[in-house]
């Protein structure tokens, strides 16, 4: 379903967070304003970062915004996130408590009422752990709190949430800095770029491939095309040879020719049709009309000497008997099973079968009568 919006415009609810977009219902909102909005986590106020006008929606229509956010709201918030450090502080009392050693508390969040409390955990094996036992303390603790969300984040939600320096030597990593969302990575992005593939080189502190390997994989992707690939055949100025490097950055390629070298050239002067250059010296072979030109008139051909004769090939060696038997070619042919059946060449059996005591043969035993 789409649907038109007069005026649309972007919430965040947190510093490093996704915007999501709400109907602004008449008012005249500018950004840095805060408004109050329903969300799915109840009531929260959001911080305004995008104003649009004529919104396109595609999909569920949007919610409206509620009010904007008074001076008396704020300073609600800041007094329940004061009391954010006593829940995170109580739930690592409780999971001691409980053995559960694997289970780690990140953040906790009020909402601007006070009557929602959500809590981010994170486990070592990222299995799902019962936590209804700290859920149901949480409620008792916290009286005013009617409604307890115990939410489980991934590595890069976790990295995320923890400031620190970034491998690239940065003070903060991009996802604490600016990434709102996390884009899907490959390996196949690493290779492009040509980056080494272990993984102190490939992975962040979160232990999966860095988000920053998307950055520039598009202009190199689009680099790469106009190139030729790996261990192609190409022509350059100095002979032809096998391609076994390209930068794409530098828009050349590294090329083996045989008795030159290993040579650098640019995309301009190579050519991979695979036409190769005619040297003066070497003249082109034509092929006679005469359908009666023997091998050897070719061979002199293309050698430049007329009287050029082909050497006669050595006769194979015959090879000796071993151990005094002869060879399998002198062997005389053995008969098959059935040629010596046909030729009449079949003992007669000499064993007769034995009949049992007490056992009549078949070709004797007497009629049945009914």
């Amino acid at each position: 379903m789409t649907e038109i919006y007069e005026k649309a415009v972007g919430v965040r609810f947190s510093p490093v967070s996704k915007a999501y977009f709400f109907d602004a219902n008449g008012y005249d909102l500018d950004l840095e304003d805060y408004v109050i909005v329903e969300s799915i986590r109840g009531r929260q106020i959001g911080k305004v970062v995008q104003v649009k006008t004529d919104y396109v929606n595609e999909g569920e229509p949007l919610k409206v915004v509620l009010r904007p956010a008074s001076s008396k709201d704020l300073v609600a918030r800041e007094l329940f996130n004061q009391k954010k450090d006593e829940a995170i502080e109580y739930a690592r009392k409780r999971l001691t408590e409980l053995n559960l050693e694997n289970v780690k508390i990140l953040d906790a969040e009020f909402s601007f009422d006070g009557n929602r409390l959500q809590i981010n955990y994170a486990s070592d094996n990222d299995e799902k752990v019962d936590l209804k036992t700290l859920k149901f303390d949480l409620l008792r603790y916290f009286p005013s709190v009617n409604q307890v969300d115990l939410r489980q984040l991934g590595p890069r939600d976790v990295a995320k949430s923890i400031p620190g320096m970034g491998a690239c030597g940065l003070s903060c990593r991009c996802c604490c800095r600016y990434l709102t969302e996390f884009s899907s990575i490959s390996i196949k992005m690493a290779k492009e770029q040509g980056i080494s593939l272990t993984p102190a080189e490939i992975t962040g502190m979160c232990g999966r491939l860095r988000c920053c390997l998307v950055y520039e994989n598009d202009y190199y992707v689009e680099c790469r095309k106009k190139l030729p690939k790996k261990n192609k055949r190409v022509v350059t100025p100095q002979g032809e040879g096998k391609v076994l490097e390209v930068f794409p950055m530098r828009d050349s390629v590294l090329v083996d020719i045989p008795e030159v070298g290993r040579r650098e050239f640019k995309r301009e002067q190579l050519i991979t049709d695979g036409t190769a250059p005619v040297s003066n010296d070497v003249q082109p072979l034509v092929q006679s009309d005469d359908n009666d030109v023997e091998d050897k008139d070719i061979l002199a051909l293309v050698s430049g000497n007329e009287d050029y004769v082909e050497p006669e090939k050595p006769e194979k060696p015959v090879k000796p008997a071993y151990n005094g038997k002869p060879d399998r070619r002198e062997r005389p042919e053995r008969k098959s099973r059935r040629d010596k059946d046909a030729a009449g060449d079949k003992p007669e059996k000499s064993i007769q079968r034995k009949e049992r005591p007490g056992r009549q043969n078949r070709s004797n035993r007497p009629e049945k009568t009914e």
